[in-house]
């Protein structure tokens, strides 16, 4: 489990790929050193398990499913990517609840300045954005956004110069693929409320008398 608070910008050191999956080598700071093999850290909003550790390096196996779902097929020596370690009891809680299992990935349709906080314009597909609600929370490559409008096929967030500065986002420009979670706490109530559900919240609702 992770907030969405991104702790630091990692940079791939190699990519090894193989027939159904892959082997990814991550150059990072401060948050190698508190790593343990088998420790949860998400990388770009992937939740991945540390396989080794070697001074500034970390190591992850990135499975085929994970690949095909995600735009960490596409890394390459030197991109940099956004690193979060997992939740521990004494854990600031910032950000909102973000599981690290994305749901697809999205695309850059535009950037826009205005004042010192850019508004950006990802295109989704229609099973991530029927959870998103204006107000709402996201994680994009890991980054716990707020949803500002939702369109027909594209959702938009805004960010300040802190988060353009120490995130993939201050450096993606359109066209550019992004890892995409909605708010788990959006899922399931979608799953409560659905009418041919056995275990409906408005059923339940409406047996307990409030509607």
């Amino acid at each position: 489990m992770f907030t969405g608070i991104i702790v630091e910008l990692g940079e791939i050191a190699s990519v090894e790929k193989g027939t159904a999956s892959s082997r990814l080598s991550v150059a990072a700071g401060d948050i190698v050193r508190d790593a343990a093999i088998g420790d949860s850290i998400a990388v770009n909003g992937i939740c991945l398990t540390v396989t080794a550790a070697d001074k500034n390096i970390l190591f992850f196996d990135v499975s085929y499913e994970t690949l095909k779902s995600t735009n960490l097929e596409s890394l390459k020596k030197g991109d940099r990517v956004n690193l979060e370690p997992s939740l521990t009891p004494n854990s600031k809680m910032g950000g909102h609840f973000v599981t690290g299992h994305i749901e697809g990935a999205g695309k850059i349709r535009s950037k826009t300045v205005s004042g010192n906080a850019v508004r950006i314009e990802i295109e989704a597909p229609a099973g991530i954005l029927k959870y998103l609600v204006e107000k709402g929370s996201v994680a994009v490559d890991g980054i716990s956004l707020t949803v500002v409008d939702v369109f027909k096929d594209a959702f938009s967030i805004v960010i300040i110069p802190h988060t353009a500065k120490s995130t993939t986002l201050g450096f993606k420009g359109a066209g550019s693929t992004v890892n995409l979670e909605p708010d788990i706490l959006a899922k399931y109530v979608a799953k409560f409320v659905r009418p041919d559900s056995s275990t409906s919240l408005l059923s339940a609702l409406k047996q307990s008398g409030f509607m």
